[in-house]
């Protein structure tokens, strides 16, 4: 379907992704920036933005699970592909056939890793994932204790970084900031020397004694705010303009969607969208926040429902059945739509759904 008879059509800016690639590069100036893209490169398409970044020089890409690897790497055939999630049971020989890197985060991992790379008689790459805080994954404190007095487990491992993740890097101010960046270095000194990866989007923002020798970056290349509580530095990268379907007008004490839960204090227009929770706009959005039409906001009223969504646009006479509505945009940024949803930018990006037309802008 073409941009100008589509319902609804999402455009994801390249250029702006690797602008902000660039700036996080800049900051991080001590080591490399890297460049997270799972989830499908956060719900925007993980094969044109890797390909975009690596055209712009991102040598280190982080996805989650080995299907998300092996599909990206026909896209990023020479760059360094490491999965987060660890070295999932019985998809060792895919990681070694296709060069992808595990984020080994167990002894039961690490030997795995370390038995197939004696069968192969070659040195197989690996992140060594220990845990600081987040109690997820990477190894645990017996674990790293007994890793730690037997250097011989990771034999034939070619470690290419040591890393930990932060749990609260959004909050500059909390002392667990600095517990688990001493934690980190402590439990380095114990383990044979490799280059350092500790910080996140946030926790670029947090000093250099934070930055170590690799960035892992995610929603910040996306235009989500990785500083809350002050100005963005990221520039957007998303925008998402809906079609008004229908428009009527209804009477004062009409009521408008399921359950009837907005009611017109005055005869008013409603506009229909072809937009619902199927499409990723979440049903808590229902009766809260607003798009724009022509730069002014037009209140979202009644239940987002799986496929429509209703707005109040009796300000607005010039909206007519065809007219844009600006979901997300110059007016909306992802952060206001995570506002008004009560969730956070990540989820509205991953949640955006696979029946928009979808345009991808140059880099």
């Amino acid at each position: 379907m073409r941009p100008d008879t589509a319902p609804a059509v999402l455009t994801i800016d390249l250029g702006a992704i690797v602008a902000n690639w660039r700036l996080l590069q800049a900051k991080h100036s001590s080591g490399a920036t890297g460049a997270v893209v799972k989830a499908d490169g956060y719900g925007l398409g993980a094969g044109p933005v890797a390909a975009a970044l690596a055209a712009a020089g991102c040598k280190h890409f982080f996805v989650a699970t080995p299907d998300e690897a092996l599909e990206l790497r026909k896209t990023i055939p020479d760059a360094a592909l490491v999965v987060l999630g660890g070295l999932f049971a019985g998809a060792d020989h895919d990681f070694a056939a296709h060069r992808i890197i595990p984020a080994l985060g167990s002894l039961a991992e690490i030997d795995a890793w370390s038995s197939l790379a004696r069968r192969l008689d070659r040195a197989l790459p690996a992140f060594l994932h220990f845990d600081t805080g987040m109690s997820r994954l990477g190894l645990d404190a017996r674990e790293y204790a007994v890793l730690a007095e037997d250097h011989g487990r990771l034999t034939g491992i070619d470690i290419r970084h040591v890393m930990s993740h932060l749990v609260s890097a959004e909050a500059p101010d909390d002392p667990l900031n600095a517990i688990q960046r001493d934690r980190f270095n402590a439990g380095r000194a114990r383990l044979p020397a490799a280059p350092a990866s500790l910080v996140n989007s946030a926790g670029m923002f947090l000093g250099k004694t934070f930055a170590f020798d690799l960035a892992r970056p995610g929603s910040a290349l996306y235009g989500i705010n990785p500083t809350p509580g002050r100005p963005n530095p990221m520039r957007p990268t998303v925008s998402l303009a809906a079609r008004v379907l229908s428009v009527r007008d209804i009477p004062p004490r009409a009521t408008v969607g399921y359950t009837a839960s907005w009611t017109a204090q005055r005869a008013s227009r409603i506009a229909t969208v072809g937009v619902g929770y199927a499409d990723g706009w979440h049903r808590s959005h229902s009766n809260a926040g607003s798009a724009y039409f022509d730069g002014h906001p037009v209140p979202l009223v009644g239940r987002v429902s799986m496929d429509l969504t209703t707005f109040d646009v009796t300000d607005h006479p010039e909206v007519q059945p065809g007219t844009w509505l600006e979901f997300l945009g110059p007016h909306r940024l992802v952060d206001d739509a995570a506002r008004d949803a009560g969730t956070i930018g990540y989820e509205v990006l991953t949640a955006l759904g696979r029946r928009f037309h979808r345009v991808c802008s140059p880099a």
